[in-house]
């Protein structure tokens, strides 16, 4: 779950610094003019508490008995999800009735495409740390996003065969599958589950270690195709998940918490 720290207000706050720093720079004896990208006031930006609880308020923020949270399948995210799943389904089934070869496939990215990662956010207030990351994720379940385990299932049950794509390190292969596998999703083998490895990039990657996450996506997914497989419909909760071709449709979900370039 490699990805930008910084949430939006963090993002403006950031281009507001830089934006002092340049100001600052002596040219001409004087001093430069304040970057034309930078928020003019403070009134440009959002509050990232009230951010924050605007963002809970969207998932429906609910805090269980152990003081963890976790959102709402009543929420306006749930409602936004499940409007995008219904969408893919209908075109899925009606794909499904017109091609009738053995090698449909789905793409699905993991952390808030497949497996929710809110509670995880609001513990580290949206800072991702890959020390606190991989702690979570070897001693927790994840929770299914609101019906993708049973789209994905209903999927496979049509004749697709399921792959996910996570930017997760290659060590926490055994820890992601058995997640996936416990809140209902079809199995995530070797060779369904594909993940990060920088110490022993897959050749099928002219990138390398180096990749972006597009170069890393897109080129998994042109790995999968050159198996012999027609990705029918890409899942993803990031623009980076869905960009660089190979698959038919994409369908993206929401998620205010992170951005992913």
């Amino acid at each position: 779950m490699r990805r930008s720290t910084l949430t939006s207000p963090a993002r403006g706050l950031a281009a507001l610094a830089v934006g002092v720093v340049a100001g600052a720079v002596v040219a001409g004896g004087g001093l430069a003019s304040a970057d034309a990208k930078a928020p003019r006031t403070d009134r440009q930006i959002t509050n990232m508490t009230d951010e924050v609880a605007e963002i809970k308020a969207y998932y429906g923020d609910t805090v269980d008995a152990k003081g963890e949270h976790w959102p709402s399948p009543d929420s306006n995210y749930a409602v936004q999800v499940r409007g995008i799943e219904n969408q893919a389904e209908k075109y899925l089934v009606q794909r499904a009735k017109h091609d009738h070869g053995d090698h449909k496939a789905i793409v699905l990215d993991v952390d808030d495409t497949t497996l929710s990662t809110y509670n995880y956010e609001l513990e580290t207030t949206f800072v991702y740390n890959p020390v606190s990351n991989a702690q979570y994720i070897a001693t927790k379940t994840m929770p299914a996003v609101f019906g993708m385990n049973e789209l994905a299932t209903r999927a496979q049950q049509q004749g697709y065969t399921v792959f996910y794509i996570t930017g997760r390190p290659e060590a926490q292969r055994a820890a992601t599958a058995a997640n996936l596998a416990a809140v209902g999703y079809p199995a995530a083998d070797e060779s369904h589950l594909f993940m990060k490895d920088k110490s022993a990039p897959p050749p099928y990657l002219s990138c390398g270690a180096s990749c972006s996450v597009v170069e890393y996506k897109s080129g998994t997914r042109a790995h999968i195709e050159s198996l012999g497989y027609d990705i029918v419909g890409n899942f993803g909760d990031q623009q980076s998940d869905l960009s660089g071709g190979h698959a038919d449709r994409t369908f993206k979900l929401p998620n205010p918490m992170y951005y992913l370039p």
